[in-house]
């Protein structure tokens, strides 16, 4: 049984990488290109913050199972701390408090500017979460690569 409770927190774990990490990539290369060449301004920041707040539940959800699977393979596995885990485990905590910070600070200030339709705001706010999407994005793929390569390399 523990066998099987190991690989179902590793299978949470990488599930909830790829549905955070994958899904800032399809947001930032694929809708954000769309939405800029088929909309105008207000229907664009209107789609991006419903998506936004499609997606962020789907964010938090996959944090925690992050940290809890993460935390349940350091204990039941008595891992210790090598440089590979040290990796994951700061550019993770790095994501998680850019993600904060787009959720409770600009994020909140977009979704409070389309409401009003101050566009400008909302413009400004957007260009925000995109600058910091792409940060923790490729902060992502960096993590993806080096724990890929670290793991390999039995550091």
């Amino acid at each position: 049984m523990t066998e099987l409770t190991n690989a179902l927190a590793f299978a949470l774990h990488l599930l909830s990488a790829i549905v955070w990490i994958g899904g800032m990539f399809f947001a930032y290369m694929a809708l954000r290109p769309a939405a800029v060449v088929t909309l105008e301004p207000p229907q664009r920041l209107r789609l991006w913050a419903r998506t936004l707040a499609g997606f962020f539940p789907w964010v938090f959800i996959a944090i925690i199972l992050l940290l809890s699977s993460g935390l349940w393979m350091l204990h039941a596995q008595k891992l210790a701390l090598t440089a590979y885990l040290h990796t994951m485990i700061g550019l993770g905590v790095v994501m998680m408090l850019i993600f904060g910070h787009v959720y409770f600070a600009a994020f909140r200030r977009l979704r409070q500017a389309v409401a009003i339709e101050d566009w400008e705001s909302a413009a400004a706010k957007l260009a925000q979460i995109r600058k910091l999407v792409a940060l923790n994005l490729s902060i992502g793929i960096l993590l993806v690569l080096a724990v890929s390569l670290l793991k390999r390399m039995s550091w």
